[in-house]
């Protein structure tokens, strides 16, 4: 997680909580006049619409005291899905035994893409197990992960 998404994380977490949702994680692309903040919520029993709208006024009103985003940008609240973004080293412990995609940060071997089963977390260090054999990742090293959706 960069450092602006983990400062607005942390910022917008409370906002979440306190309405009795849990966030998930935090993306924010920049992009000159078309940036992107993107948040994740979930709760025990999903996400809807109207939790997304419930969630966007909250922490809407949060950013504009904070103001932590120069410049505009689109704020979207969203549920994590069935392909659900893995943000924290707790997400890499909760769904270990699971089938991922991750993207690395820079190459390793090569190659910056890999997808397997996640065998889990041990400090901040990833377990992926691809192709027969078991890759290790610093956390820091992730770019993106997410789950791959089994059907």
């Amino acid at each position: 997680m960069d450092q602006m998404s983990q400062r607005l994380d942390e910022l917008l977490e409370p906002s979440v909580a306190v309405l009795g949702y849990e966030l998930v994680g935090v993306e924010y692309l920049a992009q000159g006049l078309h940036s992107l903040l993107r948040v994740y919520i979930d709760s025990e029993d999903g996400i809807t619409v109207d939790d997304c709208a419930r969630v966007s006024r909250q922490i809407s009103a949060v950013l504009d005291v904070e103001d932590p985003i120069r410049g505009q940008y689109t704020l979207e609240v969203s549920s994590p899905g069935a392909d659900r973004p893995l943000f924290k080293a707790k997400d890499y412990e909760r769904f270990a035994g699971n089938r991922v995609k991750l993207k690395l940060k820079v190459p390793l071997e090569g190659r910056r893409n890999f997808k397997g089963h996640l065998i889990g977390i041990n400090g901040t260090e990833v377990t992926l197990e691809s192709e027969d054999r078991e890759w290790l990742f610093a956390l820091q090293d992730i770019e993106k992960a997410q789950l791959v959706p089994e059907w």
